[in-house]
Formats: structure tokens, C-alpha cells, sequence
């Protein structure tokens, strides 16, 4: 496809909206972390949006705050992240370990205690009772989902996230065609549909049926099936006015419908079908808002939907990587990296079907979804995601619980440290499955125009 200079500019355009709002998403989930834990006393040395050379940054008070050249993620420096080893005094460096698992943790622990002075012992993270530290663990998280709420929400509730039939006409079929058929063209001695007949067109706004006015698309939907064989007025508007015409419903087998207005399947899992009237007119789908009350259910179908693609991303990775080097399909419903949908926020702003609506709307939709994945892949339990810290507080939390329940001596803070070697596997993996979404959403792109 050739791009003109206004699709660039749209295309560019879409891009820097995403990138802000991926900025913005990143920072305010920093900040998620950063008001508990000050509010906490916990000391925080630095809050930094992206990674690698800093950019710009100021200090206010014993905070620097900055930005950093690859806006890829962020993080807040907190003092004492890891607990010393049980009985150890926590000023007390370790000088000799065995085995790298041991001396990854050691030196995790040496760092944690250098970053602590002894003015600043009682401010060191670990030290916070367990549920503190779940506040600001999930703060990051939580400030994510309030975001994906709000951006939802607004869509939701002001343009809609579905779409809903209207009265006026998308599409006149041309013939009567057997229900079980699947001819793609009207044979030469197939009978036109009653809406053909009848002179009914595409645009046209449907006003009164049957000398009724017309209320909804449903509504005409079951008038139409009873009206089978019966020559009825139709009254519609056509380029600002009314236009009086005839249209006589024939009784033809029409899939059966629930009543929600789905086919309904039978047990072989074809759609039954009954006998009822047929016009062969297609409504116009138009987005439709909701009320709130809608807006947590649209919130827990995406989380739903992100959760089950984390719960399979092994098998999806390889399914990227297949198509990324091999001849195998991009899934469009796969993982995707922050290319490819600031990719897809370019495209979408810049296809000409679609109007200023619609793209507010999918820029809206792209930034909620992207807010609804940080919070539900934070969440999982492993280092160095919220979750993983989350998960080893709470266990330190069931631990001292038990023992107190047993009249046991408290077991002391969850030598968290011993994880690292965890964190250096999660960490590596997070940098693999990035560089395979980044080739593949440049040599294998996930596109809407096909």
C-alpha cells in the first residue's frame, strides 16, 4: 500500500499518541510504588523512567527523579531490598561464599547493605511489616488497572466498545438463496429478495413497518418473521425524506435465534434453522455506549483474555519464533511486542474508512489493553516482577503465622536473595522474548490491512 503525505502524518501521528501514553503508563505505574513507599518511610534513592544513560534528571530532597534513554520500563530505587542473612548484623558484609548460586545472593545482599547508612537502618524496605510491603509491591500494578479502568471506562461509556445493529440498511441481498447454501453469486433463476423487489437500498433509514413506527432493529427483526407472505407498507428516509414502498416478507427457513439474538447450535453443531419471514436487508452496525455498570465487565474480559495468553506464552513464543524465521502465520490473537502496536496505533490512525471516532476510540481501546497486560503480567509470582516480591512476602508472612500458631520463635524475614539466580533466568527470558517480539514485528508484522 502507498502512503500519502496526510496518511504519514496520520501514521506518525498514531505512533507519538501510543508512545506517550506508553510513557505515561510506565511513569504513573513508578508512581504506584513511589507514594506507598514514601508514605511508608521507606527511603527511596531514585524514580527512573526507562533504561540505560540517563537522559535528564533532578534531584528533590533524597530523590532523584529522571528519565533515561530506552523507555522500555522504569524503576524506583528503594533501600534495603533484601534482608542480611538470619543472625547476621545487617552492617556485616559476607567476604566469602561457595558455589554461584550462593555468591549471586551474597552479592545481592552486599549491595542491599551498602545502600543502607546507619542513619537510614530503619527505613530499609525489608524491615516493613509484610503487608506494607504488599501495598507497595502492588501499587505499580493497581496504578495499571486504575488507568485501564478510566481509559475503558471512558470508551465504554461515551463511544462504545460494541457494536450494536441500527434501523438503517448496510446491505440489500440480491436473491433468495436456500438457507443451507453457500453460493457467493445469485444464480440466473434465483427470485429477488422482498427488499430487492421492493426497491429498498443501501443507506436507506428505516422509519415504520407494517404501519408501525419502527423501535430498534429487534423489534423489526421479529415483525419482519411475522409477517410471511403478507404485503406490508415500509416507510423509509431516503437523502432527507420519506419514501413510501411495499414489501411482501416470503416464508423461508431463517436461522433460529436465543434470546439474546445469537444462532442457536444444535447438538451436531450446525445452526437450526426455522420458518419465518425474510426481506434480505443487513443492518449498519454502529458503536454503541453503555452505562458504567458495563465498564467492570469489559475491564475483567481483557484481564481474562491477557491472562490466558500469559498462561500459554511458552507455546506461544515458539509459535512467533516459527513464524518469525520459518513460513508458519503470525497469530493477530499472539503476543506482540511495543513495535508492532505502535505499529498497529499507526496504521489504525491513518485508514480512511475510519473517523475521528473511531480512532480515538481504538487509540483508547490500544491503551487501555496495554494498561490491563502490565497489570496482569506484574502480577506473576516470580522475581524481579511486583508479583515475585508480593509472593515472598506474603510466604514470609504465612511462615512467621505458623509459627506463631505452633509457639515457635519467629523465622525471621524470607531470605529473599536466594532468588536471584530465579531473577537472572526471568530476566534473561523477558530480554529473549523481547528481541523475538522486536525482529518479529519488523519481518513478520501484525498489520490490519492484511
Amino acid at each position: 500500500m502507498t502512503w500519502g503525505p496526510g496518511a504519514v502524518a496520520l501514521v506518525v501521528l498514531g505512533v507519538l499518541v501510543f508512545a506517550l501514553g506508553l510513557a505515561a503508563s510506565i511513569a504513573l505505574h513508578e508512581v504506584g510504588h513511589l507514594l506507598p513507599a514514601k508514605r511508608f518511610g521507606v527511603k527511596v534513592t531514585q524514580y527512573m523512567v526507562g533504561f540505560g544513560p540517563t537522559v535528564w534528571s533532578r534531584r528533590r530532597g533524597e530523590t532523584e527523579y529522571g528519565v533515561k534513554a530506552l523507555p522500555l520500563g522504569g524503576y524506583i530505587r528503594m533501600v534495603g531490598m533484601f534482608p542480611p542473612r538470619r543472625g547476621e548484623d545487617p552492617s556485616v558484609v559476607r567476604e566469602s561464599s561457595t558455589g554461584i548460586f550462593q555468591t549471586l545472593a551474597d552479592d545481592a545482599r552486599r549491595l542491599s547493605a551498602e545502600e543502607v547508612g546507619p542513619e537510614d537502618a530503619h527505613r530499609a524496605f525489608w524491615r516493613l511489616p509484610v503487608a506494607k510491603r504488599v501495598v507497595i509491591m502492588l501499587g505499580g500494578p493497581a496504578m495499571n488497572l486504575l488507568i485501564a479502568v478510566v481509559l475503558l471506562g471512558v470508551l465504554t461509556t461515551t463511544i462504545g466498545t460494541a457494536f450494536a445493529p441500527t434501523t438503517r440498511v448496510g446491505a440489500v441481498s440480491e436473491c433468495v438463496l436456500p438457507a443451507t447454501s453457500t453460493a457467493t453469486a445469485c444464480p440466473a433463476d434465483a427470485p429477488p429478495t422482498p427488499a430487492a423487489a421492493a426497491g429498498v437500498l443501501p443507506g436507506d433509514e428505516v422509519v415504520a413497518f407494517d404501519g408501525r413506527p419502527v423501535d430498534g432493529w429487534d423489534a423489526l427483526r421479529a415483525d419482519i418473521r411475522d409477517a410471511a407472505g403478507r404485503a406490508v407498507p415500509l416507510v423509509v428516509e431516503r437523502d432527507g425524506r420519506q419514501v413510501d414502498l411495499t414489501i411482501t416478507p416470503i416464508a423461508t427457513q431463517v436461522p433460529q435465534l436465543d434470546a439474546g439474538g445469537a444462532p442457536v447450535v444444535g447438538d451436531g453443531g450446525a445452526v437450526l434453522t426455522e420458518e419465518a419471514g425474510f426481506v434480505g436487508i443487513t443492518p449498519v452496525q454502529e458503536r454503541a455506549a453503555q452505562p458504567v455498570t458495563a465498564v467492570p465487565g469489559v475491564v475483567a474480559d481483557q484481564v481474562v483474555a491477557v491472562g490466558r495468553v500469559v498462561l500459554t506464552l511458552p507455546l506461544r513464543m515458539v509459535e512467533v519464533a516459527q513464524a518469525a524465521f520459518g513460513s508458519a502465520p503470525r497469530d493477530p490473537e499472539g503476543p506482540i511486542g511495543i513495535v508492532g502496536v505502535g505499529r498497529l496505533s499507526g496504521e489504525f490512525a491513518a485508514i480512511d474508512q475510519f473517523d475521528v471516532t473511531d480512532r480515538v476510540a481504538g487509540l483508547l481501546g490500544v491503551l487501555g489493553g496495554l494498561n490491563v497486560a502490565l497489570f496482569v503480567f506484574n502480577l506473576v509470582p516470580l522475581l524481579p516482577l511486583d508479583g515475585g516480591h508480593v509472593a515472598g512476602a506474603l510466604w514470609e508472612g504465612l511462615r512467621r503465622q505458623v509459627a506463631r500458631l505452633r509457639h515457635r520463635a519467629d523465622p525471621g524475614p524470607v531470605d529473599v536473595a536466594r532468588a536471584m539466580p530465579v531473577v537472572y533466568v526471568v530476566s534473561g527470558a523477558l530480554v529473549v522474548m523481547s528481541l523475538l517480539l522486536l525482529y518479529a514485528d519488523v519481518v513478520r508484522p501484525i498489520s490490519l490491512l492484511g
